[in-house]
């Protein structure tokens, strides 16, 4: 007996429809290792028609009033409040995460900050109009830029759907999204959802594969292309984009450092760090991967961070017990396996360092120490459960350590003394840097990196004008 398998669809001009060569991908639920559902490997001609449809109907999106555009994006809110246990099943499928953490940590943070961009609509700032030349009035104004096409991965695929489709609508412009190939079910579902409630065009969706990506990046259409994803993906983006010079977001990997002094509660600290680190598999860019410890708190640290580790679980989404669920696909797990089996002499695997069970992928809690500056797990994204220690000797020894990576995304530090950590947070080269705490985000503030973490900002006001363009106008009064 043969299980017939879902059928996923793309979303364009208001319409589910097949690729338009009718190719397929095989998705994969991670908790089992089972194909579940196909999803479309859209090409070029899907890629024309999203494109047509989004320009078709920017014209009129962008003209209607912020109060308008509010109202549609309240809507969504409500519809994905109203349908919380639909979207759950759909990413859990996609992710294979624990069903109670995704209720939990999910859905509504996605649901806050939809209204909080429905309210950001109607507060754009700028200059007032004013005389900056003798006899003449100038005005700025600030206007959607167009047709955005938008890559999200796979790590948060609902969450980082919401960062991108909602600052874009709430700004007027119209939106071509594509999820990552091995989790595209909630955004389908997410398309099917807002599609009732904007107009048609507005909001499209085209699943596929990278080629998929790079064809929408480089259509002539789109006047902005946004990514979440890895540092190499993000490169070829912009690449891609300055060859018709188009704005580019992008948002993309790091390997944030958690500086942990010698005053710290070890106990309250470890216990933070380790859920901050091993939350979501550790496939999360800010996730507390890389901590330092002063060398005199460092073997107590060290033992009491393995314990932790070995007391946290892994396992099926309706597990109750369980903090993370598996890794996304076979390619993550054969990366993050790779980093351990590759770890060097000196390197001392302290817990976890292996597959769990052989169904899904599954991969243990694991804390490595003894580490090098220079070693490739330091400097590298592993994107998996792994949390590496390192110890400094004194502040500018911990400075020059977080800060020599190319990542510069997070950050955290770890004391009682107030004027060492307004010190660190100056330092610190990184977009967020957290006190004695590790990976809270709020829709008010900004998310967003340096360097090789890429460039523009998710989440806040600075998110919302990424999605703007500024005209200046003058005029004469005589």
């Amino acid at each position: 007996m043969t299980t017939e398998l879902r059928r996923l669809r793309n979303y364009i001009d208001g319409e589910f429809r097949d690729a338009a060569d009718g190719r397929t991908i095989d998705v994969i639920n991670p908790a089992t290792g089972e194909v579940y559902a196909t999803s479309p490997l859209s090409g070029q001609a899907d890629v024309d028609a999203a494109m047509e449809a989004a320009a078709a109907a920017f014209p009129a999106w962008r003209d209607t009033t912020p109060s308008e555009r509010q109202k549609v994006l309240l809507k969504i809110a409500d519809a994905f409040e109203e349908r919380a246990e639909e979207l759950i099943a759909a990413e859990v499928e996609n992710t294979g995460k624990p069903v109670g953490i995704t209720a939990s940590e999910e859905i509504p943070p996605m649901v806050d900050q939809i209204r909080f961009f429905a309210g950001a609509a109607r507060l754009l700032e700028g200059r007032s109009a004013g005389e900056y030349m003798e006899g003449m009035t100038s005005i700025v104004r600030r206007e959607p830029v167009g047709v955005c096409a938008q890559v999200a991965p796979w790590n948060y695929p609902m969450m980082m759907a919401v960062w991108k489709f909602a600052p874009a609508l709430a700004a007027g412009n119209t939106v071509v999204l594509k999820p990552s190939d091995t989790t595209p079910a909630s955004t389908v579902l997410m398309a099917e959802i807002i599609g009732s409630i904007v107009p048609k065009g507005v909001f499209n969706v085209i699943c596929g594969d990278r080629e998929t990506g790079r064809a929408m990046v480089e259509h002539p259409t789109p006047a902005m292309a946004s990514i979440t994803g890895s540092v190499r993906a993000g490169m070829q983006v912009a690449e891609s984009a300055a060859k018709d010079v188009k704005r580019v977001h992008l948002e993309l990997g790091g390997k944030a450092p958690v500086v942990v002094f010698e005053d710290t509660d070890i106990a309250k600290a470890v216990e933070d760090i380790s859920v901050a680190g091993f939350f979501n598999a550790g496939q999360d860019c800010t996730a507390a991967t890389r901590v330092l410890v002063h060398e005199s708190i460092h073997d107590e640290f060290v033992a009491a961070l393995a314990k932790a580790a070995s007391e946290t679980k892994t396992g099926q989404p309706d597990d109750e017990d369980v903090l993370y669920g598996p890794l996304n696909n076979a390619n993550q797990l054969k990366q993050v396996s790779g980093f351990i089996d590759r770890l060097p002499a000196h390197a001392k695997v302290e817990a976890g360092g292996h597959r769990v069970g052989d169904k899904g992928y599954f991969y243990a809690p694991t804390v490595v120490s003894g580490l090098k500056q220079d070693d490739e797990i330091i400097q590298n994204e592993v994107f998996g459960p792994v949390i590496t220690v390192q110890s400094f000797a004194d502040e500018a020894e911990a400075l020059e350590f977080a800060n020599g990576v190319e990542y510069a995304l997070a950050s955290s530090v770890w004391t009682k003394d107030h004027q060492r950590a307004m010190r660190m947070s100056r330092s610190l080269d990184f977009g967020c840097v957290w006190i004695n705490t590790h990976i809270p985000l709020v829709a008010e503030m900004p998310h967003g990196g340096f360097k090789k973490s890429g460039y523009g900002k998710d989440l806040s006001a600075y998110g919302f004008e990424d999605y703007t363009r500024i005209k200046h106008v003058m005029t004469s009064l005589g």
